[in-house]
């Protein structure tokens, strides 16, 4: 073929993909002490949820009023609330509960934030203008009185959590994704794509979506985080998981009135927030490091 010819071919998806070299997504990411970290931490607290039905001992709901506000013993590992029930399985069923909660109502968020913001930065024009204006407003509120706020007027529970975080969590992704692809933009390679024959939906599928979305992963996990302490926040404020239901804010709520004379009750729970929430945020602080150029 010809210099001329081959000039004038149009470009496929393959010409696109940039050359291999760098070390595997794994190597990298054992080389990298924060990833490391953040899912040894994240991976335990897993694995200890997932195996709640096995190590729990006890239903989390199950009450025993002979043995109310009982201390650690051999018979329960971390001792019985005021109404005799497990605290190390209630511990381990409302770590399944908030994570759960937490993964689900940044889904939606995620998925629709970072394709609305993409196509914002990709596109410009009207669309662009309108959702930003949209996202200044929803911004221009404290994050958690909004969520508290829908709540309680949606309704308490998790359908009111999901509900609360898909109208108000997207923005942030929005926000995010969207300069993201105005960097992306200024690239020689959008230019080339497009001129050489990529239709515009591809161009943003294939190539700059896979681009602005690392980003918006990034923040995801910092934003489980944010959810598991609104889960936490409102289940505190009788307004997240209903009870019985075991719920790691709710178990501090109830633990409360006890502080004094038996503080486990609120203090494990507590120190088992924070280890979710180091761990979650190292692990997005490795993800960070693992997408830097260098």
């Amino acid at each position: 073929m010809s210099g001329k010819a081959a000039a004038a071919a149009p470009l496929t998806d393959d010409d696109l993909v940039p050359i291999s070299g760098r070390p595997s997504f794994g190597a990298r990411a054992a080389r990298t002490p924060a990833f490391v970290a953040g899912a040894a931490l994240i991976g335990a607290v897993l694995l200890l949820a997932l195996l709640a039905p096995v190590i729990g001992r006890y239903s989390p709901v199950q009450q025993n009023l002979l043995v109310t506000l009982q201390g650690p013993s051999a018979a329960h590992w971390l001792g019985t609330d005021e109404f005799g029930r497990d605290i190390w399985s209630r511990l381990l069923y409302g770590g399944r509960t908030d994570l759960q909660v937490g993964v689900l109502a940044v889904v939606f968020p995620f998925g629709f934030g970072s394709l609305l913001g993409t196509l914002c930065g990709y596109l410009g024009g009207w669309l662009d203008a309108v959702v930003m204006r949209v996202v200044d407003v929803v911004l221009a509120f404290p994050f958690y009185v909004l969520i508290i706020a829908l709540v309680f007027f949606v309704g308490e529970g998790t359908h009111g959590i999901y509900i609360a975080f898909a109208l108000t969590d997207w923005v942030v992704y929005t926000r995010s994704t969207r300069s993201a692809a105005l960097v992306a933009i200024s690239q020689d390679w959008v230019a080339a794509a497009e001129g050489g024959g990529l239709s515009r939906p591809r161009v943003l599928l294939r190539h700059l979506l896979p681009n602005t979305i690392s980003q918006a992963i990034v923040y995801a996990m910092s934003d489980i985080v944010l959810v598991i302490l609104a889960v936490v926040t409102l289940g505190y404020l009788g307004l997240g998981i209903q009870p019985p239901a075991p719920d790691w804010g709710a178990m501090i709520s109830d633990g409360q009135a006890f502080i004094t004379v038996h503080p486990w009750m609120s203090i494990i729970p507590g120190i088992a927030i924070i280890i979710t929430g180091v761990g979650l945020s190292l692990l997005g602080d490795g993800l960070a490091d693992l997408q830097r150029p260098r």
